[in-house]
């Protein structure tokens, strides 16, 4: 194998350009929660081009206002105190399809959070329609995908574990299984 005297880059761009564009991941840096540089991945994903998705709010992808505010709430928090951030939760994309995605956010600076966050979004399988699901039941089966217990789920959530448990079950039965597992793998379309 012969070895290369330089790198093999597209002229006019760096390796991370590169790196950026051609990336499986969707990317994104985000400025106080506005959407200021996404990779054409990450455009695609959520089913709209780069420009339209750049200077955007990310509310623009939350089903709900309610569910925009709730998530800043806990990333600000887990920013703030480890300068990271991670879950996986249903984002709206541009067809009205809900999508899990897998999401990793880091922060420039931790004595403001949201200033500067470099986002990672891996999705996850299939769609689910949106008005299948509230924003508490995707709240509950996103805590469940994440391992949490219900008592777990619940306290991150401020409910009382009888409430998460009461969700659980009432998802349960709209999907017509009786194990968490079924009902992860049916609500990410796992068969």
């Amino acid at each position: 194998m012969q070895e290369c005297d330089s790198p093999r880059i597209t002229p006019g761009f760096s390796p991370a350009d590169d790196f950026a564009a051609l990336s499986p991941l969707g990317l994104a840096l985000a400025r106080d929660r506005r959407l200021e540089w996404v990779n054409e991945a990450f455009a695609t994903m959520f089913g709209y081009s780069r420009e339209q998705l750049t200077g955007q709010s990310f509310r623009l992808l939350f089903a709900t206002e309610t569910e925009f505010e709730r998530i800043g709430r806990r990333l600000f928090a887990s920013l703030q105190q480890s300068g990271s951030y991670r879950d996986e939760r249903l984002m709206q994309r541009r067809d009205g399809l809900m999508q899990w995605f897998r999401v990793h956010g880091h922060t420039r600076d931790r004595e403001a959070p949201l200033s500067e966050v470099a986002w990672v979004f891996e999705p996850l399988q299939s769609g689910v329609e949106p008005e299948g699901l509230t924003p508490r039941e995707r709240e509950v089966l996103a805590g469940m995908v994440g391992g949490q217990t219900a008592k777990e789920n619940a306290r991150s959530l401020g409910l009382s574990p009888r409430t998460v448990e009461k969700l659980r079950a009432r998802l349960r039965q709209r999907y017509g299984v009786h194990r968490a597992t079924a009902l992860m793998g049916r609500t990410l379309g796992i068969p």
